[in-house]
């Protein structure tokens, strides 16, 4: 399934910092936004708008494949109290090569944009990202969403049986051999 990210860049009230930059919003993608980004597996942003709390950019071309192996990842995101998606992101210089051409001019004003560069549903998956030092944020999942990803859960996922250590105690002294 392909998915469109949309990136907030939020104005602060904060002497040191202006603004800072949030996945606001993960959307499926039929093409709807970019029909070029359904036979492109590269990223393409473009410019939605303006208000008073800052700007948004929409970035099309993010495959999501889900794999039986992590399916426990997909099991502890939608028993959380709240699903959530998980957006990989990174601030990046090189603006030009993710964003479409009618956004470039404003694109331009900025030394670093927050890029998009993966989604996934797995909470393993998205630990070991934030492991690795990247930024990754949430985003609420929708309840059809949530009730799409607990279909695959049910399917596919079964939890390890737990097994009972013997304590230390029965497992007896550590001798050695009597001659």
């Amino acid at each position: 399934m392909r998915f469109a990210v949309v990136m907030r860049k939020q104005n602060l009230d904060n002497p040191w910092v202006s603004y800072r930059w949030a996945p606001a919003e993960v959307l499926p993608d039929f093409g709807q936004f970019n029909p070029q980004s359904l036979q492109s597996n590269s990223i393409s942003g473009q410019f939605l708008g303006r208000d008073a709390d800052g700007e948004s950019w929409l970035f099309t071309g993010f495959e999501l494949n889900l794999f039986p192996d992590e399916a426990e990842g997909y099991y502890l995101t939608v028993s959380s109290a709240t699903p959530a998606w998980f957006v990989m992101w990174r601030l990046e210089e090189d603006i030009e090569r993710y964003i479409d051409e009618q956004s470039r001019a404003l694109a331009k004003a900025e030394t670093t944009m927050a890029i998009p560069h993966r989604i996934c549903v797995s909470y393993n998956e998205a630990a070991r990202l934030l492991d690795g030092g990247e930024s990754v944020d949430t985003v609420p999942m929708s309840d059809e969403h949530a009730s799409w990803l607990q279909e695959y859960v049910n399917e596919n996922y079964r939890p390890e049986p737990k097994k009972r250590h013997k304590p230390a105690s029965f497992k007896g002294a550590n001798r050695p051999a009597e001659e």
